[in-house]
């Protein structure tokens, strides 16, 4: 019997933060988790403990893909950085999604929320990485 996808852990790299969203165990909904600073721990070790502690069947990976639809040197980062998840994680399958204007659209909605550029900071990775997940569950 399938268990389905989920819960689904979404990730946004970025070189200082990586954004973390996940789903409910249904699908239904993403939501906000955390921001991993990686100049303060190792990323890849937080992943693997969310993974553990909330039962995560899938890992959804943000690609920064171009216009013409090429990928380029930040999709390179993105690629080595997911295989290093995968290699401590391999029992969980990971998918890439394109993350094309995740974060302008996590920017906009944050704003509609009464948040300022300056307040957006500490939330907008998260905010990105549910825009991911969203974009992934929608394509299923």
């Amino acid at each position: 019997m399938d268990e389905g996808p989920h819960p689904a852990l979404g990730i946004d790299h970025g070189d200082a933060r990586i954004g973390i969203a996940a789903t409910d165990p249904l699908g239904i909904l993403a939501h906000p988790v955390e921001t991993i600073d990686v100049r303060a721990s190792d990323p890849i070790e937080r992943i693997a403990q969310l993974v553990q502690q909330r039962g995560i069947r899938t890992l959804v990976v943000g690609l920064p893909v171009r216009i013409d639809g090429t990928e380029g040197t930040s999709a390179e980062k993105v690629r080595r950085f997911a295989a290093k998840i995968s290699k401590r994680l391999p029992a969980v399958p990971l998918e890439f999604v394109d993350e094309a204007y995740t974060t302008m659209a996590a920017s906009a909605k944050l704003r509609e929320a009464g948040r300022k550029a300056k307040q957006q900071k500490g939330v907008i990775d998260q905010a990105a990485a549910v825009e991911i997940l969203e974009a992934w569950m929608n394509g299923l």
